[in-house]
């Protein structure tokens, strides 16, 4: 769709210097000159526009690239952007090359052979623009200032309005965001709550709860007085301080695919986190009931219209298949199972996403960790192009209807 807009492009801004000339000389030759700089741009383009899976620079799909966070005149309908953090983990670091490798292994995502045969449709073909808008630069000395520049570049690409709002969502722009470790979901929150004015409902797929108190981690060395201390930031932690802010809709956010230890020897992280409002699919789970039915519940406490923010740590998938996370707990769902579920929820109003917690020190030689994390990427992008599709049909209905 866009390989066919830019010889226009590239004739816009060529053609100007011969346009100035043109101006004091006979509007025929002109017209010529414009004509044969357009079919030899054009022409160009037909040879040297579109590339192979494995050449060109490495943006997510072969997307069209800015940088989205200085380029506030360029909009979007859908936006990749990548936060390369990891200072914020408990285990083991290396997620900040996530981005890199998740782009890497959505080569094969080509818009000439994207089409999604499950969904209907090819997502990078359809209404919306879709571009791949570079990375967060946040600081890795230190967490307090990434926090805040990572919330500031949120609520940053939070004011950019779609270009198709008759298209789908509303006029509102979507973010899927490419960790970096898991804490990148409270600066994202943060920012979806300042543009939706509400709180948002969490779909949060993980072996972890991430609902734990900061004092969890104990240590002498913390003043459990002082609350929100830097300390206090950390991928385990943060839909916990996400809730303590006020940004999670309580009540109507789902954990799905935990199986993680518990702290001390009792109930206690489960009770804390119903206090905050989840609801919990464990990963053994399936075996019992099915990946239907995992869909169903969790259809059932989400809905279709209220905002959703889904976020996917990719160590919900066993890790004897994506063995690349910081993280790793035995016993999860496999990729085909978790690819199934996402399929499954494309009736979602996603407002945000992210797919976070590759570490690609540790992925294996087929780099099977990012490879899934990729194809999760076009499985989201699918559902909210898909969304957007059926919300322009609405609209179409109803002005028929009157």
């Amino acid at each position: 769709m866009y390989l066919l807009s830019i010889p226009t492009l590239l004739a816009s801004a060529c053609l100007l210097p011969s346009l100035a000339y043109a101006h004091g000389h006979a509007h025929a030759h002109a017209d010529t000159l414009d004509a044969d700089k357009i079919a030899y741009l054009e022409q160009l383009h037909a040879k040297w526009g579109t590339d192979w899976s494995f050449s060109g620079i490495s943006t997510f799909a072969h997307l069209p690239h800015f940088k989205c966070l200085t380029q506030p005149d360029e909009d979007f309908d859908i936006g990749i952007i990548g936060a390369p953090f990891d200072t914020a983990v408990s285990y083991r670091p290396g997620a900040r090359f996530g981005p890199r490798s998740i782009r890497a292994n959505s080569a094969r995502q080509i818009s000439f052979r994207s089409f999604n045969a499950r969904a209907g449709i090819n997502p990078y073909t359809s209404w919306a623009r879709i571009v791949d808008c570079g990375d967060i630069p946040a600081s890795p000395f230190d967490n307090a200032l990434a926090l805040h520049q990572m919330s500031e570049a949120y609520i940053e690409l939070g004011k950019r309005n779609a270009p198709n709002p008759s298209d789908g969502y509303r006029g509102k722009s979507r973010l899927l965001s490419l960790g970096g470790d898991h804490s990148i979901a409270l600066p994202a929150l943060r920012a979806l709550k300042e543009r939706y004015g509400q709180p948002i409902s969490v779909l949060h797929f993980d072996a972890h709860l991430d609902t734990w108190h900061p004092a969890k981690y104990p240590s002498a060395w913390i003043d459990d007085d002082v609350e929100f201390a830097q300390s206090y930031f950390n991928h385990g932690s943060v839909f916990w301080l996400a809730g303590a802010e006020g940004l999670i809709a309580n009540g109507s956010s789902v954990h799905a695919g935990l199986r993680t230890r518990l702290s001390g020897g009792d109930w206690a992280d489960y009770e804390e986190d119903t206090q905050q409002g989840w609801y919990r699919i464990p990963a053994d789970d399936i075996d019992d009931i099915g990946v239907q039915t995992v869909i169903d519940r969790i259809m059932g406490k989400l809905g279709t219209e209220r905002p959703v923010y889904l976020s996917i740590d990719i160590d919900v998938i066993d890790p004897g298949m994506a063995p690349a996370t910081g993280t790793p707990e035995p016993g999860g769902w496999t990729t085909r199972e978790m690819i199934r579920i996402i399929r499954g929820l494309e009736g979602l109003n996603l407002v945000g996403a992210d797919i976070v917690e590759v570490s690609p020190p540790y992925d294996d030689r087929v780099e099977g960790t990012a490879l899934a994390a990729a194809q999760l990427g076009y499985e989201l992008i699918t559902s909210m192009v898909k969304r957007g599709l059926e919300e322009k049909k609405d609209k179409t209905d109803a002005k028929d209807e009157l």
